[in-house]
């Protein structure tokens, strides 16, 4: 990690005799250092008082834009997620990289004007930043909504088929329909009871089709069953199906329902993409542009 250091150094009587002497002493016999020029203007200090009465301000500015700063490399960090390795390659300033920036600094008159005292151009920096801080929060707010609602979304789709969302698994066609009689019905099966199923699904209740069992879906653990029976034998079902130690979901197909989640996902997945914001956008507010 390169590491900056702001030095103030004793003046002599002009700024280029200054410099020469920092150079000879940290670089150009010892190889220290190397060292960029950091150029501020002449800031209309005003009297000493003013500057001693500033002083407590603009130390509480410094900690305050420090600290917006890091929420804003923070919040690229968890926006990135899993390609957090390009947090640094997005950490920009006006357009340019961060060392870029800091060693060819020039101060932005246009947006902090030297003929304004120093408490005023304090007042405009304290201004924006608060606003840039706002406006993550804001951000930041809107992006772990989003981030809980797609997480919500994505346990549905996971997890154990007694729990999960079957929307994904199951098709139109695994089912009968509009039927005035028959209904059929998702049964979560264990794998090692899948014998017994095949055996016993027909007589757990009265007016269950025969041979109407299809494995639909399976994971580590346990399988989907489809069965097709009369409406009047559910609860029969039901009942002697909890005694087999075999789980009867509760799910209708509707395909517009399971059309809407879909859509939503795919929403809440494409809104979270774009609470991706680069970097600039918060970082106009430092009293400077790169030369």
């Amino acid at each position: 990690m390169t590491e900056f250091w702001l030095i103030s150094a004793p003046g002599e009587k002009t700024c280029q005799q200054t410099w020469d002497k920092l150079m000879m002493a940290t670089t150009r016999t010892n190889n220290l250092s190397t060292n960029t020029k950091f150029n501020i203007p002449d800031l209309k200090v005003g009297t000493l008082d003013v500057l001693v009465g500033l002083s407590d301000e603009l130390a509480k500015l410094s900690s305050f834009v420090e600290s917006v700063v890091k929420k804003v490399a923070q919040y690229m960090a968890d926006v990135l997620e899993d390609s957090r390795d390009k947090v640094q390659e997005n950490l920009l300033a006006n357009g340019v990289d961060l060392i870029t920036y800091i060693t060819r600094f020039q101060w932005d008159m246009a947006k902090y004007p030297i003929k304004q005292s120093l408490k005023n151009i304090s007042e405009i920096i304290s201004k924006q930043v608060t606003q840039i801080d706002n406006d993550l929060k804001a951000r930041a707010s809107a992006y772990n909504n989003l981030k809980g609602n797609l997480q919500n979304l994505e346990r549905k789709n996971a997890g154990s088929l007694l729990t999960r969302s079957l929307a994904d698994i199951v098709k139109k066609e695994d089912f009968v329909l509009d039927s005035e009689y028959l209904i059929t019905l998702l049964v979560v099966v264990p794998k090692t009871n899948y014998a017994d199923w095949q055996k016993t699904y027909e007589t757990l209740a009265e007016m269950v089709v025969p041979r109407s069992t299809n494995l639909l879906f399976e994971d580590q653990d346990s399988g989907l069953f489809s069965v097709t029976l009369f409406r009047k034998a559910i609860d029969d079902f039901k009942h002697k199906a909890r005694e087999n130690k075999f789980t009867v979901r509760d799910f209708q197909y509707n395909e517009e329902e399971m059309k809407a989640d879909k859509e939503e996902m795919t929403r809440l997945s494409t809104d979270k993409k774009k609470q991706f914001v680069p970097v600039p956008d918060f970082t106009w507010t430092l009293p400077c542009q790169p030369a």
